[in-house]
């Protein structure tokens, strides 16, 4: 193969912020979706033992976090990885609940120069459910049984509930090893009642959440996390990035009677583990077990992927996420608007109409991909706010939607879905609308832009009867032509444009003009 017929190789790296440590994992991917890592780093950093305990992060523990930050840097800078771009730092639940949040990602920005995303917990579903799909032909049961994917972290237990492939709910519990031993250390309870209180504290965190709370059916267990795929290693003899590991509930729960009899120090001597994780192993089996136990499930099923695996599954892919990944965040889209008694019809076929507008303008409006679904959901969910009352409606849209929680959607992406919807119709955005000024420039400006592409999508079934199926967009002497063919009677879409269509034209500097052609060429 010559050079210039070569695949590019993509360098890139992921830090995760957690409860427990900082992690690092280097990465090579290429365009036809190989990933291959090239190392992985882990610092331990108690920043949950902060959080968890007095709600803040102190100073010491963020400059802890600065420190090893900076190695990172060193390391990265090894690999000729300097980049932003190809670099993603993220945080979860630790710092996420911190009341100094701010001051922990400007401290860690003024020190390294990288922004640190906050990740919100529908994103973080998002990132696990990305880390599995690479795994899925090893759990062929996967498309047709019923499955919990469930990752005890250092703050919460995250779980996806899917059935038949496709994702039926998404939880966060606040049970975490973290955040259990926290507990302990504030019961100031003598070790001997720490197993019966672990237990304890496990069962009542999730018997607060409805999937285990109702009539027990029969679920899979699909488990991730470091302390399962150590007892998968030390249970199954199962060597790291191997495949899927069956473990029975049984064996667990010996193991993990066995894991709570031993001292912290006689864990490090025996396994070879650090004192943090030694640590942390006690509490997160616990929450894996009774976790088991409430979903009625004899088996566990764990697979070696992390949370690091989904985020280069993400940058390596430049956030242009999968079809299988956009269909469950549609059909997510869907259960809100069927909740609210949308107007399905009408509205799945202005959702289409405004993809083929994004597509067809996208030398026009300079949005990249992203932005595609977002203005779909837009479409799908801008009616929804019926629901409420017919007065205003538009706000109640944006109201409804703002306050929904979408699969895998961050609460910025669903700051724009809402704004679009509230733009549909009526005035267009203003600096006194609080929501839109509180947006950043770009974010206002991708509003607008796509604010104007649904008013036409609008128009375009402006008789809701759903006639117009495609059409051809073109620019001639300042205006946007959108030829339609095989209609006779574009009335009632010449009227919509005429009153919404003035969002389009002040963002684009385009008049529009519609007209119907038949196919062998002749006007109508």
């Amino acid at each position: 193969m010559s050079a210039e017929n070569e695949i590019p190789i993509r360098r890139v790296a992921v830090i995760e912020i957690g409860s427990t440590a900082i992690r690092m994992a280097i990465a090579e991917g290429s365009p036809d979706g190989q990933i291959r890592k090239l190392e992985k780093l882990v610092k331990p950093v108690a920043i949950g033992e902060d959080t968890y305990s007095v709600g803040r992060i102190s100073r010491e523990t963020i400059e802890a976090c600065v420190k090893v930050l900076r190695t990172y840097q060193e390391k990265l800078r090894e690999y000729r990885l300097i980049d932003p771009q190809n670099i993603r730092v993220i945080a979860t639940s630790a710092v996420r609940e911190a009341e100094n949040t701010l001051a922990f990602v400007d401290r860690i920005y003024i020190a390294t120069g990288w922004n640190v995303e906050v990740l919100d917990v529908a994103e973080l579903h998002r990132v696990i459910y990305q880390g599995v799909q690479a795994w899925r032909e090893k759990l062929p049961g996967m498309s047709q049984d019923r499955w919990v994917i469930a990752e005890v972290g250092g703050g919460n237990t995250e779980f996806l509930l899917l059935e038949h492939g496709e994702i039926e709910s998404c939880h966060a519990v606040r049970l975490g090893s973290q955040r259990m031993r926290s507990l302990l250390t504030n019961y100031n309870a003598p070790e001997s009642q720490w197993p019966e209180l672990l237990r304890s504290h496990a069962r009542r965190a999730l018997s607060e959440n409805r999937l285990l709370s109702g009539k027990p059916r029969a679920t899979k267990l699909l488990a991730l996390g470091g302390e399962m795929r150590f007892v998968a290693e030390k249970l199954k003899g199962n060597e790291p990035g191997q495949g899927a590991v069956r473990i029975r509930c049984a064996e667990l729960s010996q193991f993990t009677e066995r894991i709570l009899g031993m001292k912290v120090d006689e864990l490090v001597n025996e396994f070879h583990i650090s004192l943090p994780d030694a640590e942390m192993m006690g509490p997160a089996l616990v929450a894996n077990l009774e976790l088991a136990q409430a979903l009625h499930a004899r088996v566990i099923h764990v697979l070696p992927t992390t949370l690091r695996d989904g985020l280069l599954r993400e940058l390596i892919d430049r956030d242009v996420w999968s079809d299988e990944l956009v269909s469950q965040i549609f059909r997510s889209a869907l259960d809100v608007g069927r909740k609210f008694a949308f107007d399905e019809t009408h509205s799945r076929h202005v959702a289409r109409l405004a993809k083929i507008l994004f597509n067809q303008l996208e030398s026009l409006h300079g949005l990249d991909r992203r932005y595609e679904l977002l203005l779909i959901l837009a479409a799908l969910l801008h009616e929804i706010g019926l629901f409420i009352g017919t007065s205003s409606y538009h706000k109640h849209s944006m109201y409804l939607i703002s306050n929904s929680e979408l699969f895998g959607l961050s609460r910025r992406q669903l700051t724009l879905i809402a704004s679009v919807a509230r733009y549909h119709r009526r005035t267009s955005p203003k600096p006194t609308h609080t929501g839109f000024s509180n947006l950043v420039r770009d974010d206002r400006v991708a509003v607008i832009k796509m604010a104007a592409l649904l008013r036409v999508a609008l128009a375009l079934d402006g008789s809701r009867n759903q006639r117009i199926h495609e059409f051809e967009c073109q620019v001639e002497r300042g205006q946007l032509v959108i030829t339609v063919p095989d209609v006779t009677d574009l009335s009632m879409e010449h009227l919509a444009l005429r009153q919404i269509g003035g969002l389009f034209e002040e963002t684009f500097g385009l008049s529009l003009l519609l007209r119907g052609k038949r196919r062998e060429g002749r006007r109508l």
